[in-house]
């Protein structure tokens, strides 16, 4: 019901920049929250940046003053700028939208993602 297709990924070398782009499309409004993911070799897939429907945004530490996210509600996209980016920021990079809802008290997420996107840092 939602298809996510992210683009923008490739090999840069370090204190290089590179800028994610993720088109939503399906049973999505600009209320969902959207976020971006990654997930390197070895490691668990962790949350690098999340934005609201009215744009309210959160970081993962590691990237904070590097990388900003934003969306454009009208064309269903959201982006992750990266600058500065370093050897560790190598991963593959997923877009994530939760269509959830509440029924009373309770949350019942729904996600969906990407088939995410290779990001390279070269040193």
């Amino acid at each position: 019901q939602v298809q996510l297709v992210e683009s923008g990924g490739g090999l840069v070398q370090a204190g290089g920049s590179l800028r994610l782009s993720c088109v939503a499309s399906g049973s999505i409004s600009s209320s969902n929250a959207m976020g971006w993911y990654r997930q390197a070799p070895g490691k668990e897939r962790e949350l690098v940046a999340h934005i609201t429907s009215g744009s309210s945004t959160k970081y993962a530490d590691s990237v904070k003053g590097r990388f900003t996210i934003s969306r454009d509600n009208a064309k269903n996209t959201v982006y992750l700028q990266m600058n500065s980016l370093k050897s560790e920021d190598t991963a593959v990079y997923y877009c994530n939208v939760d269509i959830g809802r509440w029924a009373g008290p309770t949350y019942y997420p729904r996600t969906y993602w990407g088939q995410g996107t290779q990001v390279t840092v070269s040193s």
